[in-house]
């Protein structure tokens, strides 16, 4: 088969068939289709899109380059749940545990940091020892045991999707549905589940800043579930502004156990939640939206769930109970009077970068110390000398995170209304 015809096929608008894709992408991870092929492909990929059957086709060939997850029959079904990532987005943290209690389990494998987007596994490494490079066997060992796990892939999972990721990302081609659908199922299917929950966020401090983008993307990653015979749902959310209060990795762990004590804020539980929902419905644990509600609160107000992530955490090498380091804090405050009509998220993750609680290289070493709070939220009145936020850093780090957060907040005199947090389930 001829990689310059298949090439040449996608460029022209031709549909690939599943011999022409599976050739390319076995060819690429065995290093006999050299990368600037693969990368002329991705860029025809790009321009003309692909079928949900090129997409099905493609994300199986990348999972079919690696290790698969099998799992025998104890009575409790295998989920997971994934985020296209956002500012203060910490559901896994308390999501994981939560499901365990529900006798499910649970083998999450999760990623860092992604451009100004926060990483499940920096997060969880401000726990001191917490280990996020666990084998095949670990989590197995511990999912079985524990109910749950939070680790990083391995090489071991969908090797074409490492290959063609970092090729993508020197490329300019890493904003296409199809590329993302197969990179982010591959990931998720090699786990070896049977239903999968989606939290596609849009908004300022999302990937896709449309709501438009994100069912877009929203349906092609359920399509592609439901048609390899994973029961799938996904929930469009809004992103433009940080999901609860803290941003920043050991701020972000101290809220996410506030969640599970019962306290916290109200719109990290709620999509928390929903997304709970979606799964013991799909699984059968629940047979109504209602039941499964209290399901999870109950393992909440019982105290169980922090147990279970404390376990986790235990299991993984963490200890929950050594101080996690937070940078000294000062205010923010606003310049004015008004109503607060927009935030861009996605500055507010930038600023953490500054701060050193994210990466400008992949070989940075983070300060899981620093970070922002969310003082105001969309919609709100504030007045001049309010504080907008609460920043905690170092001194020498403070000045230039300020002046990006005075920015990134807008205060206009006329009242707006507060975003729709879950826009949308799909399918519906």
């Amino acid at each position: 088969m001829n990689p310059v015809v298949t090439i040449a096929n996608k460029r022209d608008g031709k549909e690939l068939s599943r011999a022409e894709i599976a050739h390319f992408i076995h060819g690429f991870a065995t290093a006999k289709i050299p990368e600037y092929q693969m990368a002329a492909l991705a860029m025809a990929i790009y321009l003309q899109g692909m079928t949900t059957a090129e997409t099905a086709a493609l994300t199986e060939e990348m999972l079919a380059s690696g290790t698969v997850m099998r799992w025998h029959d104890d009575g409790r079904a295998v989920v997971d749940k994934h985020s296209t990532g956002g500012i203060g987005d910490k559901t896994s943290l308390i999501l994981a545990p939560l499901l365990a209690c529900c006798d499910l389990r649970v083998p999450m494998l999760s990623g860092r940091g992604l451009g100004a987007t926060g990483g499940t596994l920096d997060k969880l490494e401000s726990i001191p020892g917490f280990r996020t490079d666990l084998d095949r066997n670990e989590i197995h060992a511990i999912v079985n045991r524990v109910g749950c796990v939070i680790t990083g892939a391995s090489q071991e999972f969908a090797p074409a999707d490492r290959k063609l990721y970092a090729l993508r990302d020197v490329t300019a081609t890493v904003p296409s549905i199809p590329l993302i659908t197969a990179s982010i199922m591959s990931k998720k299917l090699a786990e070896g589940l049977d239903a999968l929950v989606l939290d596609v966020k849009w908004g300022s401090g999302a990937f896709m800043k449309t709501a438009e983008n994100a069912r877009r993307l929203a349906h092609a990653l359920v399509d592609t579930g439901l048609r390899m015979g994973v029961k799938t749902v996904g929930l469009v959310t809004d992103m433009n502004q940080p999901l609860g209060r803290m941003s920043g990795n050991a701020l972000e762990v101290n809220e996410s156990l506030e969640v599970l004590e019962g306290k916290g804020p109200a719109d990290l539980w709620q999509v928390t939640e929903e997304l709970g929902i979606e799964l013991l419905l799909a699984t059968g644990r629940s047979a109504t939206r209602a039941a499964a509600a209290e399901m999870l609160q109950g393992h909440v107000q019982s105290g169980r769930a922090r147990e279970k992530f404390a376990e986790m955490v235990h299991a993984q090498g963490g200890d929950l109970a050594q101080a996690r380091v937070i940078a000294p804090a000062t205010e923010v405050i606003s310049e004015r009077a008004g109503y607060v009509s927009a935030i861009d998220a996605e500055e507010f993750g930038l600023a953490i970068i500054e701060l050193g609680g994210g990466r400008k290289l992949m070989s940075d070493k983070l300060d899981f110390s620093t970070g922002i709070e969310m003082r105001v939220r969309l919609g709100e009145r504030v007045e001049r000398g309010q504080p907008l936020v609460k920043l905690f850093a170092h001194a020498g780090q403070r000045e230039h995170a300020e002046r990006m957060i005075q920015r990134a907040i807008r205060i206009d005199e006329q009242p707006a209304s507060a975003p729709t947090l879950i826009v949308e389930r799909i399918p519906n």
